[in-house]
């Protein structure tokens, strides 16, 4: 008889550290942070982070704890960095976001893929008319590429299709979308301007 292994909480805590943590890829990992999810709290407490976990979605990753913004918490430095990200990177995550919400409220597959011209028709719309067609394909490629080292993204065996993955919902939330939508608003009368002049 085979004897179950015990959770053990510093392989769930590594793998925290390392990267996101998702169901379907880290299988072992993702049962043994449900059953130890109380203690990897507390760890990581200790050092100013908090867990961000979607049973339902099906990811787990580490962000800073918020209490630690305020001005009287204790001055802990930031393990996880802030990064910010250019226009072109926020429009293609702002439209993905987008696309995953008319994907959920209409269909039942957890999944969303969409090949590499169908994201590049996304952003085109948003992009001034330009005479050389390969560029504009290659800098969009380039945001692609961002999108998939920031984890928003998968790239599938194919290389030319995309998986969505759903902890964008964590980060792009209804207040982000409505804030970009205000930047986009204003990006768009200023490329209305460009092309009259």
């Amino acid at each position: 008889m085979t004897v179950p292994a015990e959770p053990d909480l510093s392989l769930v805590v590594t793998q925290l550290m390392r990267d996101v943590l998702y169901r379907d890829i880290h299988a072992k990992q993702w049962k043994q942070l449900l059953a130890l999810q109380a203690q990897v709290r507390d760890y990581v407490r200790v050092i100013g982070l908090t867990v961000v976990l979607d049973e339902a979605e099906g990811y787990a990753f580490l962000r800073s704890n918020p209490e630690l913004d305020a001005e009287d918490a204790p001055a802990i430095p930031r393990l996880v960095p802030r990064r910010a990200l250019s226009f072109h990177v926020s429009l293609l995550l702002a439209l993905l976001r987008k696309k995953l919400a008319e994907h959920d409220a209409r269909d039942g597959d957890v999944k969303v893929v969409l090949t590499r011209d169908q994201i590049v028709d996304l952003v085109r719309t948003f992009q001034p008319e330009s005479s050389n067609e390969a560029r504009l394909v290659e800098q969009i490629d380039t945001h692609i590429n961002k999108v998939v080292e920031l984890g928003f993204l998968r790239r599938l065996k194919d290389q030319q299709s995309f998986e969505i993955r759903r902890i964008l919902k964590a980060f792009v939330d209804g207040q982000w979308l409505s804030e970009f939508a205000e930047r986009l608003a204003e990006y768009a009368a200023s490329l209305a301007g460009t092309e009259q002049q």
